[in-house]
């Protein structure tokens, strides 16, 4: 059988893993569904070795096919998406009886797959880049000075595989170039070499991202890209290029309003069965290099919120800016928060916004703290704090001390005592609490980066931090 688009979205369906439905899992979460996949005896898993940390990092394998394939996920501890795909196609993998068993079969008799999730559970662990050691084990494929690098140098070498696919996010602020569209997914054939040179074994990669593109139009028109190929001698996909392995970067972006990547990750399990398919057939082979070149490169020219010709006060003199904003993420043991903070002022006409507003006519106006204290959280309902946006306050103070740090999802700045003070400019890099007025009325509130209309009900689901 030929996987086409109807295919793909059943085997997504029947096999999406239920219980990676959110981007923070750890090392922990992902054992017990290592061990329903060793009890389907469908797919072998070997311990390769532990992390720094003495987590276990595990290699699963499918099939006994003369083309071995390597792929590698979350080498970033922050970079989940593709962990998930990957519990998608072992349940994939492990199925039977529901149409797809001549695909299995073919891949199985063709391929040996390998497969190693969660390269980095200690960065899993902390969501962060880098392993427990601080170092960043995409920027360590000569030196392997972490024990994860020499995991992977190890099975590179062990395995020789014919071809390897690095798995990994990008942030969610590359765009297609001259549009609005954020890039859902970036592909790569990483070069080996300054020249950026093309031997049959980066061809070969090329060619298999010709295939990859082509279905992933079908789910994200216009929304994948090519991720940068300048030559990193230190990094990963580069050597297992020169080490002759026709090697395949993927890069899971963003898809509006996908804030937990559930979109991404299905582009991330198509891609990959029909790059399996494209390979097992060899019909990568027809395609033209020409269609590799024209995949459009990244931009990065998007932000979370845009503000176009607000007027505001610098100096003692009127001027006209447009304003972004950024939502940064911060991690907060298993949760994390969003700190909205001010990331360009000026004239932005060729950049974008996920939010995207032209305020011509309006003012910025600084944000105030309504100083008389609430006893607790439950005293603020949508009804009082519009009532406070109108009069211009933005934080409010609640009597009952907080020991520690406390995550909330109400639209309004929450101090724990009245120390801190609002600026009453907008700064660059400074935090997005302020209003918006037009004619002397409350138009929007900019709350930790989050634009509200008032004319609307307010929005649900922020991620504050109270102070």
């Amino acid at each position: 059988m030929k996987l086409i688009k109807d295919d793909l979205i059943k085997a997504f369906s029947l096999y999406e893993e239920k219980a990676l439905m959110h981007r923070r899992f750890k090392h922990a979460d992902i054992l017990p569904l290592l061990e329903n996949v060793r009890s389907s005896g469908r797919l072998s898993i070997t311990e390769i070795g532990k992390s720094t940390e003495n987590r276990s990092i595990c290699r699963l394998q499918y099939g006994q096919g003369p083309i071995k394939i390597l792929l590698w996920s979350q080498m970033h501890g922050d970079e989940p998406t593709a962990t998930m795909a990957l519990f998608d196609l072992f349940n994939f993998f492990a199925g039977e009886d529901d149409g797809f068993d001549a695909y299995r079969n073919e891949i199985a008799s063709k391929l040996t797959l390998y497969f190693i999730p969660m390269l980095n559970p200690d960065g899993a662990e902390r969501f962060q880049r880098r392993t427990a050691m601080d170092v960043d084990m995409n920027r360590d494929a000569r030196a392997t000075a972490t024990v994860e690098g020499a995991l992977l140098k190890e099975q590179a070498i062990l395995l020789k595989p014919d071809f390897a696919f690095n798995l990994h996010n990008q942030n969610n602020y590359y765009n297609i170039p001259g549009t609005a569209i954020p890039v859902t997914i970036s592909l790569l054939a990483p070069a080996y070499d300054y020249a950026r040179s093309i031997n049959k074994t980066r061809a070969d990669a090329m060619r298999v991202i010709v295939g990859i593109d082509k279905i992933l139009q079908e789910f994200v028109p216009n929304a994948v890209a090519k991720y940068d190929d300048e030559h990193t001698p230190r990094g990963f996909g580069d050597n297992f290029q020169k080490w002759g392995a026709s090697t395949i970067l993927i890069e899971s972006g963003a898809y509006v309003g996908d804030t937990e990547k559930m979109m991404v990750r299905k582009c991330n399990f198509v891609a990959l069965l029909k790059a399996f398919e494209e390979i097992a057939r060899q019909s990568f082979v027809s395609y033209s290099l020409a269609d590799y070149e024209a995949i459009p490169f990244n931009d990065e020219k998007l932000h979370d919120v845009l503000l176009r010709n607000l007027t505001i006060e610098q100096n003692g003199k009127q001027i006209v800016v447009d304003v972004a904003i950024r939502q940064n993420e911060k991690t907060l043991g298993s949760n994390y928060y969003v700190e909205g903070r001010i990331e360009d002022i000026g004239d932005l006409q060729d950049f974008y916004g996920y939010q995207d507003i032209d305020v011509s006519g309006m003012e910025f106006v600084p944000a105030k703290i309504f100083t008389k204290s609430f006893a607790s959280l439950s005293d603020l309902d949508d009804n009082t704090i519009s009532s406070l946006f109108e009069e211009g306050y933005a934080t409010v103070v609640i009597e009952k001390t907080v020991q520690d740090k406390c995550l909330h999802g109400l639209p309004i700045r929450i101090l724990s005592d009245q120390s801190t003070e609002l600026h009453q400019q907008l700064l660059l890099d400074g935090l997005a609490d302020f209003f918006i007025r037009k004619e002397e009325k409350i138009i929007y509130a900019v709350i930790n980066g989050y634009v509200i209309d008032l004319k609307k009900e307010l929005q649900k689901h922020y991620k504050n931090l109270i102070f």
